[in-house]
């Protein structure tokens, strides 16, 4: 389903721990690590998409979660001819997204890679909200970026968070609903495991930090 500018629609999902820490899926059999995301089927809003594509991706529900916020309007990007299949050339164009910031109200074990017959990722980890940009696809960097900053201000605050963010380095201008311009962190890199780039275009990680991967089997 395409919009008459030839985007998909499209959400993406920001899952955080009790830490701010948020969830990483790897691709099934790749080394491709990213956030659940998935199409909005016809019929469907942006709210039924998200709860759809978080129980087919990651096997949680709605009681599994709570919403924190989500971006106030579509975020799009464009894909390259070359990540484009053949017969979708001259009319699909790329992906535009709504995207949600989630509390994980339940537990780490109500996570389950295998809820459906066909599994998006065969393994997960917790790790740091901000991303480095120069480990994400590059078309893809601009979504990333608008989405994290967008919603880095409904972060739940706690000490971990305080800590955190007070030891960013780099920040981003943007506007406040009031119109107001704040400082939006943007904090210390987080890194890959051995081998972990995001698809479709692979890029080497740093060398890992110490939380662990979950596989599907644990």
């Amino acid at each position: 389903m395409l919009d008459r500018d030839g985007f998909r629609p499209n959400v993406g999902i920001i899952l955080l721990n009790q830490k701010n820490q948020v969830f990483w899926g790897k691709r099934i059999r790749t080394h491709s690590w990213q956030f659940p995301q998935g199409g909005i089927d016809r019929g469907e809003n942006p709210e039924q998409a998200m709860y759809r594509e978080l129980h087919e991706e990651v096997g949680l529900l709605p009681e599994h979660v709570r919403i924190i916020a989500r971006t106030r309007d579509w975020l799009r990007y464009e894909v390259p001819d070359r990540y484009i299949r053949r017969d979708a050339r001259g009319h699909y164009k790329g992906q535009k997204q709504i995207w949600y910031l989630l509390q994980l109200t339940g537990h780490d074990w109500n996570l389950n890679l295998r809820a459906t017959n066909h599994p998006e990722f065969d393994a997960w980890r917790w790790n740091e909200y901000w991303v480095p940009l120069d480990v994400v696809v590059e078309f893809k960097r601009g979504v990333y970026e608008m989405a994290l900053t967008e919603l880095a201000r409904y972060l739940p605050r706690h000490d971990h968070r305080n800590r955190y963010l007070r030891g960013g380095i780099r920040t981003r201008e943007h506007e406040t609903a009031e119109g107001a311009v704040e400082q939006a962190p943007r904090g210390p890199a987080f890194e890959l495991p051995p081998g972990g780039t995001f698809e479709p275009d692979p890029q080497t990680g740093q060398p890992p930090d110490s939380q662990e991967t979950r596989h599907a089997s644990s």
